[in-house]
């Protein structure tokens, strides 16, 4: 028995009487997908649904909480993928106005964005500070930069912004972060791998080209690993290529996925975390010199606590344990567990997932995922949802389907999880193959709610059904002389003696958009104490008894 398997055995013992607050005998959360009745009635198209004969087809993308219209509402963007053979009929992009009573309209056309492309990942943030966020689209080919015109359009300045590579490459994850502080945002971007339709191996043509035994499509393994790119705004609506100059291309043979920058070592400097498929994950430090160095081997987040490399795809980024710093949870593919990450300061970070109850979580591809407080208690819950990548696997196997039911798991405030997705409706429990999933209160009614993507189906749209008195506080924040869309900003809320910690992030989940403003449970507290703001300007500001069940605009101050 290795300390894993040990630890595991420990931490399922340890989860039947957990110490602190009990497991509840019903889940206290309640999910309702109302994407058809709101009007997310189009189908994602992502290759063939039936069968996957190249890698391209099988990761999917993410999808966006984005109030592009600046209206405190927000909408939804959905990308999608197009066909081996050929787009087929309504393969697009979409974009859906959130109508402010439960519903949205497709105005895709209306603003410029139908376009198909092989979509990865998006993210959010108003690079010119204009006061409008604009949408940034990492695809296999090119990636693409549209500008929020202010006026329910978008305009592609992808070549005038200085963002067209010379040649086709697999744009994965995506964040916006001004890692130098400058109050302007600069750009992230990773890269999958080195894929052509020309070269790559067929089903069943090597040992990279099969699963338990059956020939399916080839990959990541066995095919060429992409590189990290970061792209520092010039202020004038352009952005220069300083890979090479901060250090970030030199952390090499990596099949990159999913990227979240946050300051994990809380030394006021936006750091990276890079989940990456079948290799090392990455930690870029921010040296605060315009260079980075990846310490991920050294902080402990780039292998398990048995010293392996997994296949990580999603992540989620929050205080999970209440200490005031930013803990990592990162999806993995079936047969392997997902990883819970404690950070214990100055950027350093302990495996947590046996001791956390999550070892059990092996039967399923985990993709998107979220720390966000379902039932508004003060403690952040878990969820994650699932699909596997091999649509032809399940006619011998049963046990892998290419369907999977979502995972909700509450936070028992010890320092585990109680799995409470059997019973937390069929928002939960439905089955579909699904890939990003990102989390905001779309109809503003103070409980956060889930949109989904998922494979050859409309996307899901989760409604947050949960009722139980708790109060709650949501923040946009507005930076004036950090970036406009305060990204990067830590906010550290007071209530009722418990501290609540939670960032502005670009892009987390898998390859995904959480909604910019900052969801707070209060649990029975009918207000915040205080609410601490430091902003990406080193602005520490600090505001007061703010009463709870709304929604609170804070704007940065000038003073230090």
């Amino acid at each position: 028995m290795n300390r894993r398997q040990f630890l595991t055995a420990a931490a399922l013992a340890a989860c039947r009487l957990p110490a602190g607050r009990g497991a509840p005998r019903e889940s206290p959360f309640q999910f309702v997908d109302v994407a058809a009745a709101a009007g997310l009635v189009h189908p994602i198209v992502y290759g063939a649904a039936d069968a996957k004969k190249y890698i391209l087809e099988t990761n999917g993308c993410g999808i966006a909480f984005f109030d592009y219209d600046n209206d405190g509402w927000p909408d939804l963007f959905v990308p999608g993928g197009s066909g081996v053979d050929g787009a087929p009929p309504g393969a697009t992009n979409r974009l859906y106005k959130n109508n402010r009573d439960g519903t949205f309209t497709d105005v895709t056309k209306k603003a410029g964005l139908e376009r198909t492309v092989w979509a990865s990942g998006v993210c959010i943030g108003d690079y010119n500070n204009d006061g409008n966020d604009d949408l940034f689209l990492s695809c296999w080919g090119q990636n693409i930069l549209y500008r929020n015109n202010g006026d329910g359009t978008f305009t592609d300045v992808t070549k005038e912004a200085g963002l067209l590579h010379p040649k086709p490459e697999w744009g994965a994850g995506c964040t916006f972060t001004d890692y130098n502080r400058d109050g302007h945002l600069d750009l992230f971007v990773s890269t999958y791998l080195n894929f052509d339709f020309k070269t790559v191996p067929q089903p069943g043509a090597t040992e990279n080209c099969t699963w338990k035994g059956i020939a399916v499509n080839c990959g990541p393994r066995g095919l060429p690993t992409g590189r990290n790119f970061l792209y520092r705004n010039n202020g004038n609506g352009t952005f220069t290529d300083v890979s090479e100059a901060a250090g970030i291309a030199k952390v090499d043979k990596r099949y990159a996925m999913t990227a979240v920058s946050a300051d994990f070592d809380d030394d006021g400097w936006p750091d990276i975390f890079v989940a990456c498929d079948s290799t090392p994950s990455i930690l870029y430090r921010n040296n605060r010199d315009g260079t980075f160095t990846d310490i991920a081997l050294e902080a402990g987040v780039a292998y398990n606590e048995d010293g392996r490399e997994q296949a990580g795809m999603g992540v989620a980024v929050g205080d999970m344990f209440g200490q005031g710093r930013l803990d990592i949870f990162k999806t993995h593919f079936a047969d392997d567990t997902p990883i819970l990450y404690r950070n214990k300061g100055k950027g350093t970070f302990e495996d947590m997932t046996s001791r956390s109850g999550l070892a059990s979580f092996t039967r399923y591809v985990g993709w998107g995922a979220g720390f966000a407080d379902f039932d508004n208690d003060g403690l952040p819950d878990l969820l994650f949802v699932n699909g596997n990548v091999y649509p032809e696997v399940e006619k011998l196997f049963a046990e892998y389907k290419y369907k999977n039911p979502r995972m909700v798991l509450r936070n028992l405030g010890n320092g585990t999880f109680y799995n409470a997705s059997e019973g937390s409706g069929t928002g939960i429990t439905d089955r579909h193959s699904s890939r990003g999933c990102a989390f905001g209160d779309f109809d503003n009614d103070g409980n956060v709610d889930v949109a989904i993507m998922n494979m050859s189906e409309p996307p899901s749209l989760l409604r947050n059904e949960t009722r139980n008195g708790n109060h709650w506080l949501k923040l946009k924040l507005i930076g004036t002389k950090s970036n406009r869309s305060a990204i990067g900003a830590s906010v550290t809320l007071t209530a009722a003696g418990r501290r609540q910690r939670q960032d502005v992030v670009s892009q987390s989940s898998f390859y995904s958009q959480n909604d910019l403003r900052l969801h707070f449970g209060l649990g029975e507290a009918k207000q915040a104490d205080s609410v601490e703001i430091r902003w990406p300007s080193g602005t520490v500001q600090t505001v007061g008894s703010v009463r709870g069940d709304q929604i609170v605009t804070l704007r940065e101050s000038s003073s230090k």
